[in-house]
């Protein structure tokens, strides 16, 4: 029960988030998914500013910036449950009830459409809201932890049956939902065929509206959407971005040329792509929630996500050479990308080492909200055969494995067009350790940049990684020594590997001193594996400049 002599104060997010931003094929399509949650939050916010029993929105500050709304919503006042699930909902099933429609519309001859009911499913069975009230901003933020913990909510496949036909993931067009698709009676070549002509008209109308993408138009023919994922592109699109007041794709990615093109002979390039993320964020707000009530977190928020809108107006912080986009910046989590315009032109390419030398800004950047907040960020380097969907995925997977190393750290994964790939992972304020660099001809970046960057004086990371190799071709150095039966060979792995760090770097007791939190573990391998992972990355970013 609420203490109604005190002030109260409701909390309100929706799930699922991650999800519903993990899956998504292509740029435009994480881009949507990122605008379609936006709107909802501001939705939510908009609707409060108008319930006389709410006071003040405390958290998202700045609500006049649109783009990045986080879907986590603290008021200050009286906004019931009821009225809470009544707006996300009615503005969800507005967006999809529009998009079917256009799609009715301007593929009517495609008809009849049999999909109302798939659609209405999709629109009345998304999102789990979750709502809570107390006593004061610290109480109700936990009380909100509490209720998520306590969800019974799970996606169901409409149709109850297992298969690729139906349900949330089901193919989406016309015939989807009709009667003849029951799996005894359903002729699987006719309704490929229907498929594909529904793509095929849909490429056709909206490429004569939006300018066509380099990897791929607004909807490629031989793509395969569903419903959800079907949303996610439309709501780029300029009608439908207009109708809801979100920011359309009219010029998509279409400088992002990342593929080799043979008929313009360009070559692909290599891009880097960048996903961060604030660390311990929920447990800050707790603090800031205790030790300076409403104000504290007002401030926090309108900090964070005036440094989103800045990072994403001027990210690349002048390096020279680097042109980037950030995909989106919610505040306390960004994605975005850094590539060259004009890959046809060797002047225009931005060298590995350039990338690098971003990179090094980067939390020096994040900083400037001048917040009590880590970062951790996934970086992956990758050639440009690699399709979107996988980079993003390694994007995703190099960001978590920074942070569950230890937070406060970088991952950077090089990835080849074979799928494999290198990585590393770095604490930041030790990232700068690849321009200590000495070869054996006693080559520095130091002596390199002095001379006005003359490849004389380029150090040659080509020694290094030959003496690497050479070491673990004769097991001198073995990442997959058994501990429990070669324990005593551990430490002469340890020390060889030490050894040719010190010859290389020159840092003294560098690693030694500060293993623990290099690598946030004692195990002497996991120093060993640092070292290994630091050549093989090093020797693809400082090679190329």
């Amino acid at each position: 029960m609420i203490d109604e002599t005190k002030d109260i104060y409701t909390a309100i997010t929706f799930a699922p988030v991650q999800g519903f931003i993990e899956k998504s094929r292509k740029l435009r399509d994480l881009y949507g998914a990122s605008e379609l949650l936006s709107y909802l939050s501001k939705k939510i916010i908009d609707a409060a500013k108008e319930i006389p029993g709410v006071e003040e929105v405390i958290s998202p500050g700045s609500p006049n910036i649109e783009q990045g709304t986080p879907n986590r919503i603290l008021l200050k006042g009286n906004f019931p449950e009821k009225q809470v699930r009544d707006t996300i909902l009615l503005a969800w099933k507005q967006v999809i009830d529009h998009c079917k429609q256009w799609l009715n519309d301007n593929l009517r001859h495609l008809g009849p459409y049999y999909w109302d009911d798939d659609w209405n499913r999709w629109a009345n069975h998304s999102w789990e809201i979750f709502w809570a009230q107390a006593d004061s901003p610290t109480s109700v933020m936990r009380e909100l932890e509490n209720n998520k913990l306590a969800r019974d909510w799970m996606a169901i496949n409409w149709i109850g049956e297992s298969s690729s036909l139906t349900g949330t993931d089901g193919i989406a067009f016309p015939g989807l939902g009709g009667i003849e698709r029951n799996p005894m009676n359903i002729s699987y070549r006719d309704e490929k065929e229907k498929i594909e002509e529904f793509y095929t008209e849909l490429a056709k109308i909206t490429e004569s509206t939006t300018t066509p993408e380099v990897e791929g138009k607004f909807i490629d023919p031989k793509e395969k959407l569903s419903i959800p994922e079907l949303t996610k592109r439309l709501v780029t699109h300029p009608d439908i971005a207009k109708r809801f007041g979100m920011s359309s794709l009219t010029k998509g990615f279409q400088e992002i040329q990342r593929k080799p093109e043979p008929e313009t002979n360009t070559p692909g390039q290599w891009t880097g792509w960048f996903m961060g993320d604030g660390d311990k964020v929920g447990k800050h707000l707790q603090t800031i929630a205790e030790t300076q009530g409403d104000i504290g977190l007002k401030l926090f928020s309108e900090a964070m996500r005036n440094w989103g809108h800045d990072f994403t107006d001027n990210f690349t912080n002048n390096v020279p050479k680097i042109r980037g986009r950030v995909i989106y910046a919610g505040g306390d989590d960004f994605l975005g990308v850094i590539y060259s315009p004009k890959p046809e032109k060797p002047e225009y390419r931005i060298p590995a080492f350039t990338a690098y030398e971003w990179l090094m800004t980067l939390n020096e950047r994040w900083e400037q909200h001048q917040q009590p907040i880590t970062l951790s960020v996934g970086f992956v380097w990758v050639a440009g055969s690699v399709p979107q969907r996988d980079v993003l995925q390694h994007c995703r997977e190099a960001e978590k494995l920074a942070k569950s190393l230890g937070r406060d750290r970088i991952t950077i994964r090089v990835l080849f067009n074979s799928g494999q790939y290198v990585q590393w992972t770095c604490p930041w304020n030790y990232l700068h350790i690849l321009k200590k660099y000495q070869d054996r001809n006693g080559n520095t970046y130091e002596k390199w940049e002095s001379s006005g960057r003359n490849e004389k004086y380029k150090p040659n990371w080509n020694h290094i990684y030959s003496d690497l190799s050479q070491l673990k071709a004769r097991h001198a150095i073995d990442l997959n020594i058994d501990v429990k039966s070669q324990g005593g060979k551990v430490n002469d792995i340890y020390d060889i590997a030490i050894a040719l760090f010190n010859i290389y770097f020159d840092q003294g007791d560098f690693l030694t001193m500060n293993a623990l939190h290099i690598v946030n573990n004692d195990s002497s391998l996991e120093i060993v594996s640092w070292i290994n992972d630091l050549i093989n990355v090093g020797w693809k970013l400082c090679t190329d400049i």
